[in-house]
């Protein structure tokens, strides 16, 4: 009995250890401000090439 209890504490200490170990590993820094656009850094305006609309397979079920 007492061996299970020494059992389960260790268990659930190592995952307790674990889980805020791993926590840390998704902070985010201060954001970034956007980039500027392509279309916004080139001053003289041309117009970009536009790719022809195909259908997509999933199309008509949304």
């Amino acid at each position: 009995m007492v061996n299970s209890l020494k059992r389960t504490t260790l268990t659930l200490s190592l995952v307790l250890a674990a889980s805020l170990a791993l926590s840390a590993c998704g902070r985010k820094g201060d954001l970034d401000p956007p980039s500027t656009p392509v279309d916004q850094q080139n001053k003289r305006g041309v117009e970009a090439e536009k790719t022809p609309d195909t259908p997509f397979l999933l199309d008509p079920l949304l």
